[in-house]
């Protein structure tokens, strides 16, 4: 296991994450998602976030409302009061991620940012409320990342984008390229579909090695298969996030390591 860098990773590792809160009852990124998350024993919580047209952060992977609510629209497009009317499997409404923090106090939270627009929302959120120990901000884009990093400095908690997971794996394999240091974790896929070529295998021991030698956690998304699970494990993963928290919680509980 790597060392601890940041309050955000103080807890005894492996990390259990419910992504979104555990989508396999379709309420994913809802209050009642991460409710039963947290009443499962889960305290690192996976959500993404974006920005409505005046500026609402809101807890939703999707840019648009149509794949799991009863409403349509770009959320960017839309005001707050629209998409607060919005139903997920027309039961929920979408949270506020605010809501979110002061609804689960004792939670830590691995968040998404998922559009330029909500990247300052989301830190000033952070400054405002004192959550830099609770949240982890990732991203796809590394310039997103690396603007996060530029605006809050070392207090914000931050995972690799997609260049540095890229840099890293290079590393691994014996390349001689020089990831940067700035982030606590890498969060990544067990492999990666690249066009033309299939899958592309990243997590094996040497991915982690050379994580742990840059003092970086592993992170691996999102598994709901015990057996990978138990195989990840094996490999010396930092934390696992799923969809299936009952699973995850049994895989690790099994180990020794439902902490």
């Amino acid at each position: 296991m790597s060392s601890v860098r940041h309050p955000f990773l103080d807890h005894p590792a492996p990390l259990a994450f419910a992504h979104r809160g555990g989508t396999a009852d379709g309420l994913e990124n809802t209050a009642a998602a991460f409710r039963r998350a947290v009443g499962t024993g889960y305290r690192y919580l996976e959500t993404d976030v974006h920005v409505t047209a005046d500026g609402a952060l809101v807890a939703f992977h999707d840019a648009t409302l149509d794949r799991v609510t009863d409403a349509r629209g770009r959320i960017a497009d839309l005001p707050w009061s629209e998409v607060r009317r919005a139903r997920v499997a027309g039961t929920e409404p979408l949270p506020l991620f605010e809501e979110l923090l002061e609804s689960f106090p004792e939670a830590r939270w691995n968040v998404d940012v998922k559009a330029e627009a909500a990247l300052v929302p989301l830190l000033e959120l952070i400054r405002r409320t004192g959550a830099w120990d609770r949240v982890c901000v990732g991203s796809f884009s590394e310039a997103r990342v690396a603007r996060a990093q530029r605006l809050a400095g070392p207090r914000l908690a931050t995972s690799y984008g997609v260049r540095g997971v890229l840099a890293l794996r290079l590393r691994s394999l014996g390349l001689p390229v020089r990831p940067r240091r700035t982030a606590v974790a890498v969060q990544v896929p067990e492999a990666q579909p690249v066009p033309a070529l299939g899958s592309l295998r990243v997590v094996d021991r040497a991915f982690v090695r050379a994580a742990h030698a840059r003092g970086l956690q592993v992170h691996v998304w999102t598994v709901n298969d015990a057996d990978r699970m138990t195989a990840l494990l094996d490999l010396g993963v930092d934390g696992i996030m799923t969809d299936h928290l009952d699973t995850l919680r049994t895989v690790l509980t099994d180990r020794g390591a439902w902490a």
